[in-house]
C-alpha cells in the first residue's frame, strides 16, 4: 500500500512511497549478518568513473543474503520481515531448527511465525524452496538458479515472478519476467511464490533530494553538452540530434541496437525471446 504526502511544497506534490510500517516489523539488521558497505561512487580500482551518476547517499550496511540455501531438510521459522536499502525487495530473517540464522528474500504474503521448508519436494507454499522437477506446471516461482549449486541468479527484484511451463526429462521450461522462455536443468532449485514489495515500481520519487539520498547523482542531457563531450552536443539553443540515430557518449548506437553477443553459448537454452516494448 502506497502512502501519499500533503502538498505543502511543490516537491511533495505527487510524491509517494511504500508504507513500510505496515509491512516491516524490525528496524535494525541482525548484527552477525550485517557488515560495513564501502561506497565506490561508480569508480573502479584505478579511481576512474566507470558507472556514471553514482555518488553520495545515506550510509548503508550490507545484509548478507543466503541465495544458495543449502541447509536442505532443516525447517526454518520466520522471525522478522525487514527493509533492505541495497535491494528493491524486502528480506526476512529466518532461524533454522538447529539455531543458525540467515537472511533470504521475502516472498509476497509471508508472515512472521511461518515455517519454511527447503528440500527436494516441499509443500507449495510461499517461501518454500524445492527442486524445479517437482514443481507443478503453472506455479509462480522466484530465486531461480541457472546452474545447479550456483544459488539464485534471476527473478529477484521486487514484485517479479516466473512461471514453470513444462518439465522435461532433462530440462524445465520457465517463462521469465521479461517474457523470455528459457530452458534450465531440471535439478536446479527455485522458491515458490512472488517476490515481495510489489508497489516498488508505483512510487513517485517526487523531488531531487530523495534521489540524492539514494546515491543517485543528476543526469545531464547530451544535447545540453558541447560537441567534445557528447555526440548530441553543440548548436545554438535547443538543437535536435543531428545524427541518423541517438548515440551514447562513446558514439555507440543507443536505441534499437542489439547488444547481445552473437553465438553466445547459452543461446541454445532460449526457446523464445523476450517481448518487444511497444
Amino acid at each position: 500500500m502506497l502512502k501519499y504526502y500533503k502538498p505543502y511544497t511543490s516537491g511533495k506534490r505527487g510524491e509517494s512511497a511504500v508504507n513500510y510500517r505496515s509491512k516491516v516489523n524490525r528496524k535494525n539488521p541482525h548484527k552477525p549478518l550485517a557488515k560495513r558497505l564501502k561506497k565506490q561512487a561508480g569508480r573502479n580500482n584505478r579511481g576512474r568513473i566507470t558507472v556514471r551518476h553514482h555518488g553520495g547517499g545515506e550510509k548503508r550496511k550490507y545484509r548478507e543474503i543466503d541465495f544458495k540455501q543449502t541447509k536442505l531438510g532443516v525447517p526454518a521459522k520466520v522471525e522478522s520481515i525487514e527493509y533492505d536499502p541495497n535491494r528493491s525487495a524486502f528480506i526476512t530473517l529466518i532461524a533454522y531448527r538447529d539455531g543458525e540464522k540467515s537472511y533470504i528474500l521475502a516472498p509476497s504474503g509471508l508472515e512472521v511465525g511461518s515455517i519454511l521448508e527447503f528440500k527436494d519436494e516441499a509443500p507449495l507454499e510461499a517461501g518454500n524452496r524445492m527442486c524445479i522437477q517437482h514443481v507443478p506446471v503453472g506455479t509462480e516461482i522466484y530465486n531461480l538458479e541457472m546452474k545447479p549449486g550456483r544459488g539464485a541468479q534471476t527473478i529477484r527484484s521486487a514484485g517479479s515472478s516466473g512461471q514453470v511451463l513444462a518439465v522435461e526429462p532433462t530440462h524445465a521450461l520457465v517463462r521469465l519476467p521479461s517474457g523470455e522462455v528459457r530452458k534450465v536443468p531440471n535439478n536446479v532449485y527455485v522458491s515458490i511464490g512472488r517476490v515481495s514489495n510489489e508497489e516498488h515500481m508505483l512510487q513517485n520519487i517526487g523531488r531531487a533530494g530523495r534521489s540524492r539520498r539514494r546515491g543517485l547523482r543528476p543526469t545531464v542531457r547530451g544535447s545540453a553538452m558541447n560537441p567534445v563531450d557528447h555526440p548530441h552536443g553543440g548548436g545554438e539553443g535547443r538543437q535536435p540530434v543531428g545524427l541518423k540515430s541517438p548515440k551514447t557518449p562513446w558514439g555507440k548506437v543507443a536505441h534499437g541496437k542489439k547488444t547481445r553477443k552473437k553465438n553466445k553459448p547459452s543461446d541454445r537454452f532460449i526457446v523464445s525471446r523476450r517481448r518487444r516494448k511497444k
